[in-house]
């Protein structure tokens, strides 16, 4: 199985025969032993330091479908270098748009967003309902809220709902989380440690659902809830839009309620809160570790992972376009 690899350190990415040659390198800039990493084991890089590579390195992780993301200090996204996209359909393109240019087509599709959205973001209120805290006034707005999702006729009504329902979703996690109050939602910059960790998972499912796209026929561009805008892949805000609750939020309130993040693993810089690399390690341990849990597909009738149900979403997606099967959004089912 291929796995993907985090990279916080500075250095160098070179080749080696078939072989990934990482070099960290210190503060004086002295290298530091090296690692290497067989290419056909790497699915993808995640890049929080500085990394020098070459041309010849970027031609080679392209023909090895190696995608590599990058971020800035402030663990904001920055960009991605992705493989040639070797499932390119011009019939896919084609339908995807016409999908979005009608009006009744792209709201149906935003629609199933929000709605599995929200039944995911219920599901996690239930389970800490379940477990003596008492979610019911949360669950009963967005409850109420979730019953005008299909009556919404366009995209701005509907992206006031959804705000809605996070707003009464985001204020529940000052119960759900032991020690921590989150206020609001801060996000540019997060102002706590709980803001600073869903702006940095949320990047990380971005991320993962941007990869999951680019493994499909779909074009990361063209979206149906979100705006599609310059320099953004807002097909991805879609998709992690049904994924969030699932994998970030759950992450975040087991790395908080079991005390495996303190305080001293965040740090306040500029008016904003961050994780220390030593953070940033562990919340992607507790992270990785949720992606590879697996769930028995009802459909497919076998164990499937997190991060491959991200890829089915996908293949839903397509076949709903293609006017194969009606697409319906992940939803919790345990």
């Amino acid at each position: 199985m291929k796995k993907t690899y985090y990279l916080f350190n500075p250095g160098r990415l070179s080749r080696k025969d078939n072989t990934l040659k990482f070099t960290p390198v210190d503060e004086a800039g002295r290298d530091l032993k090296p690692r290497y990493l067989p290419v056909e084991q790497v699915d993808s890089f995640y890049v929080f330091g500085s990394l020098d590579a070459n041309s010849a390195v970027y031609n080679f992780l392209g023909k090895n479908d190696v995608a590599v993301h990058f971020y800035d200090y402030y663990e904001n996204y920055t960009g991605s270098f992705s493989p040639r996209n070797k499932l390119l359909s011009g019939k896919m393109i084609i339908a995807q748009t016409k999908a979005f240019l009608n009006k009744k087509d792209r709201q149906a599709i935003a629609i199933k967003f929000i709605e599995g959205a929200a039944y995911n973001m219920i599901k996690n209120l239930k389970y800490y309902d379940n477990r003596g805290k008492d979610m019911s006034p949360f669950i009963e707005e967005i409850t109420k809220l979730q019953q005008k999702i299909p009556e919404c006729t366009d995209i701005a009504t509907l992206m006031g709902i959804e705000g809605n329902i996070r707003k009464w979703y985001y204020d529940a996690f000052n119960l759900i989380i032991n020690d921590h109050e989150m206020g609001g939602r801060t996000k540019q910059p997060p102002l706590n440690i709980v803001n600073s960790l869903i702006s940095f998972g949320n990047m990380l499912c971005y991320s993962e659902c941007l990869r999951s796209i680019q493994q499909t026929q779909l074009d990361p561009t063209i979206s149906f809830l979100h705006e599609p805008g310059e320099r953004r892949y807002s097909l991805s805000l879609d998709i992690s839009e049904v994924f969030k609750p699932l994998l970030v939020d759950r992450v975040i309130f087991k790395v908080l309620n079991k005390k495996e993040l303190q305080e001293n693993d965040f740090e306040q810089k500029l008016n904003r809160v961050v994780l220390k690399e030593k953070g940033k390690i562990k919340f992607l341990k507790a992270y990785e570790a949720r992606l590879q849990e697996t769930i028995k597909h009802r459909s497919l009738n076998r164990d499937v992972s997190y991060k491959h149900l991200m890829k089915l979403e996908c293949y839903k997606l397509q076949k709903h376009l293609l006017n194969i099967e009606e697409y319906k959004a992940f939803k919790m089912y345990w």
